[in-house]
């Protein structure tokens, strides 16, 4: 299947886990895509598994953003897809034991770095071009622990939907995919021990009805499926990917 064949794509956070999904989805769909990640080496081995480029920066630093920015006007000018995926958890806890550090570095990463990817790449982007932003079921959950992560993807989901209708008169449609649990290295970096990760994802995967984790791959194909054509009339839609675990 070539439906992207030739469109401009860039990934951030492309590295691993549902944006190494996703890229890789994109060149098997016929798409140039370009990765970002925050490690150099790691960016560039998975850039050349893929068959993308690569490019070094992190989401959280501006700078970093700008430089992306004038990078990718010059090689490519334009781009069709822009899919803004780079996100962490952080540190999980409750609101009386929060720490600025941590909520200012999932804020930077989460919210305001894919706020100012957004914004720096409107005028790159194609009449035309669709817009994914990755975000998490967690928007619209509360659970105890977790409220610097859920605000972030609270945030983020409002600013997608806000763009939808602002880049409507371009024909930029800019949806949202929400996934729940799926099998990637994110609850990893939250600090937990090999036990506690376990005890929860069997706990996940019992209440999940579908009795399974997602995996990265359904994630990346909605994703190539809402950059397609076929996809031309649906924007500001947010759309679950989590195994029923929300019904």
């Amino acid at each position: 299947m070539n439906n992207l064949k030739n469109k401009i794509a860039l990934v951030t956070g492309g590295n691993s886990g549902i944006g190494y999904a996703i890229g890789k989805e994109l060149v098997a769909q016929g798409a140039k895509v370009v990765i970002t990640g925050r490690r150099k080496e790691a960016i560039e081995a998975a850039a050349h598994e893929i068959g993308a480029s690569s490019f070094l920066a992190d989401q959280a630093n501006l700078d970093d953003t700008i430089q992306l920015t004038a990078a990718v006007k010059e090689q490519f000018a334009k781009i069709d897809i822009l899919v803004i995926n780079a996100g962490i958890t952080g540190t999980l806890g409750p609101i009386e034991e929060a720490s600025v550090e941590n909520f200012d570095r999932v804020m930077n990463i989460n919210f305001r770095g894919a706020y100012f990817t957004l914004s720096k790449f409107i005028p790159l982007l194609n009449d035309g071009a669709s817009v994914v932003i990755l975000s998490s079921i967690v928007a619209a959950t509360h659970k105890p622990n977790s409220s610097i992560y859920q605000a972030s993807k609270a945030a983020l989901n409002s600013i997608a939907k806000t763009a939808a209708a602002e880049l409507a008169s371009r024909k930029i449609r800019v949806n949202i995919v929400s996934p729940g649990p799926h099998r990637t290295e994110i609850m990893r970096k939250t600090g937990l021990e090999e036990m506690a990760l376990k005890s929860i994802t069997e706990q996940l995967i019992n209440d999940i009805p579908l009795k399974k984790m997602g995996e990265p791959e359904d994630v990346a194909k909605l994703v190539t499926y809402l950059c397609d054509d076929a996809a031309s009339f649906i924007t500001g839609t947010e759309v679950i990917v989590d195994g029923g675990i929300t019904l």
